[in-house]
């Protein structure tokens, strides 16, 4: 491959898993993707499918026990995070790959005020003095919006309003300039204007210093806003990976197209949004076949006794399901499912 299409981060069949009193649960299980430089990758699905984990395993955050990385590979920048000593690890987590965590407060330090806990990191990182890293962090809280970051700079956590505080976890994982940012739920709990600052602040950076954002998110506005790529998980997998203009105007996976179907349309005045019947299967009890296929109105009988592979399609996309495959029998053809 040449050097330039080279991806930053390419996760080879990760698998993390969690064993319980009630067995081993796959939150995540065999998943791959590749994330280039100034790229954007967005990563959804409803709650429990395995997003944030997926996060939390790229930068070894998994609590052990009771879980542990099964298997795979992280490559960044060609090095295996999976297999990284601690200490190297320490040097690239929160340095050259940030995270937004999802929750702030129980992220942030309750007692310390949040300009020191930048300026922390900022120091360890970037090799700063004191003065010189104070001040960055009051510079970062102004970037991400906060009003008189002087004076919030000096304030503890539960001073602050829970935007305020999202705001200053986006202003830590932003301090060091990182190749790559993992946000998870950046803006959940911000207003719309800030939501939109706080994207463009992103975008500002990625076009700066090239940097690649993996968007973990609900909000599939979000997702069309701001990624080039989209990963859909469910259940542990990822059911279909495309370019974000190939999800929205021609969703293949049937899980994809309850997505978008349970959107609300501008020009449509409905009394009820569409919605997905059924429910996730237990992570502790996985079907043996489409881990889907309790909830697909396509359901055919090779649907509950054999496991999809993601498989590639002549347009690029790549979908895990039985109807894209020369195996399916089903009424409905291929060709015939848009």
């Amino acid at each position: 491959m040449n050097e330039k299409n080279k991806p930053i981060l390419e996760v080879k069949g990760l698998k993390t898993h969690f064993t319980t009193k009630r067995g081993v649960s796959k939150a995540v299980d065999g998943i791959d993707f590749t994330l280039h430089k100034g790229e954007t990758l967005g990563i959804v699905g409803e709650s429990g499918c395995g997003k944030s984990m997926t996060s939390l395993s790229i930068l070894r955050l998994i609590p052990s026990p009771p879980g542990k990385i099964a298997g795979g590979s992280v490559l960044f920048k060609g090095k295996d995070l999976v297999t990284m000593p601690e200490g190297e690890m320490r040097e690239i987590r929160g340095n050259e790959i940030s995270m937004i965590f999802q929750e702030p407060m129980t992220s942030l330090n309750p007692v310390i005020p949040v300009g020191e806990q930048i300026a922390e990191a900022i120091r360890l990182h970037q090799k700063l003095g004191k003065k010189a890293a104070w001040e960055k962090s009051v510079e970062m809280l102004r970037l991400v919006g906060i009003p008189s970051p002087e004076k919030r700079a000096k304030q503890e956590p539960f001073q602050l309003s829970g935007g305020m505080r999202q705001r200053v976890m986006i202003a830590m994982a932003l301090a060091c300039t990182p190749e790559v940012l993992i946000a998870d739920e950046p803006t959940t709990a911000l207003d719309v204007t800030i939501q939109s600052q706080i994207l463009e602040l992103i975008k500002d950076l990625q076009t700066k210093i090239g940097m690649g954002v993996i968007m973990i998110t609900h909000d599939l506005g979000v997702v069309a806003e701001t990624c080039d790529k989209v990963a859909v998980m469910y259940a542990g997998n990822i059911v279909e990976y495309a370019s974000t203009e190939q999800i929205f105007a021609n969703p293949k996976h049937p899980y994809t197209q309850g997505l978008l179907d349970s959107l609300p349309k501008i020009n449509e005045d409905v009394d009820e949004l569409k919605t997905i019947e059924g429910s996730i299967p237990s992570p502790y009890n996985m079907p043996s076949g489409c881990r889907f296929a309790s909830r697909c109105p396509y359901k055919e009988e090779m649907c509950t006794s054999h496991k999809p592979e993601l498989i590639e399609q002549n347009d690029g996309v790549k979908v895990r399901c039985w109807k894209y495959t020369d195996e399916w029998t089903g009424t409905i053809k291929k060709e015939e499912v848009v």
